[in-house]
């Protein structure tokens, strides 16, 4: 099959994958209608995993498309362009995804990590791609993007899983402090 010389393209990224050991998404960003359909969606991703799960190399190439992936623990990290596309940028693209979320997981890259903070991972992956279109590839600009801190955050930034969470460590530190001191008081009368 001759590619010849591809048009240039600004959506230069077909997908963005993060597959666990077992082959099953854990996050899967399809940009074109190459796949339409969550089964034909996941029938590729399968192939993929099957085709690189014992592989050597970092690159292949899958019905028309070059996919260059990395693994860490047990997640692998894809990312999918159209046959031809320029190695260098999707390299680039898949060295800023991995290391955005190895600096974002505290260098925890697993699946419990990762299903953990889906949120910044989502965040991460938005950043970096929008609509098949690079945007970024400094993996610490993503970092610094998306590392604000939720304390810092007014509260219509914040998800209802952060506010949630803030609200119940407050109540036990006020719970704690209440059991304190009726301790101590107990202890002063006992006395």
């Amino acid at each position: 099959m001759d590619i010849g010389i591809l048009e240039p393209e600004l959506r230069s990224l077909k997908s963005i994958l993060i597959l666990d050991h077992d082959g099953q998404r854990l996050l899967g960003k399809f940009y074109d209608d190459t796949y339409p359909t969550l089964r034909e969606q996941t029938l590729f991703e399968k192939k993929i995993f099957r085709k690189t799960r014992k592989a050597d190399s970092e690159i292949i190439l899958l019905e028309g498309l070059s996919i260059l992936y990395r693994s860490s623990v047990d997640i692998c990290i894809y990312v999918v362009g159209r046959e031809g596309e320029n190695e260098l940028l999707l390299l680039s693209a898949l060295n800023c995804v991995f290391d955005s979320l190895n600096a974002i997981l505290k260098k925890e890259m697993d699946r419990k990590s990762i299903v953990d903070c889906m949120g910044l991972v989502l965040m991460a992956v938005d950043e970096i791609c929008d609509n098949g279109v690079l945007l970024e590839c400094e993996s610490e600009i993503i970092v610094k993007r998306i590392g604000t801190r939720t304390d810092d955050m007014s509260l219509g930034d914040q998800t209802v899983a952060h506010v949630s969470a803030t609200i119940e460590a407050k109540m036990a530190a006020t719970s704690a402090a209440i059991q304190s001191a009726k301790d101590q008081l107990k202890w002063s009368i006992l006395k």
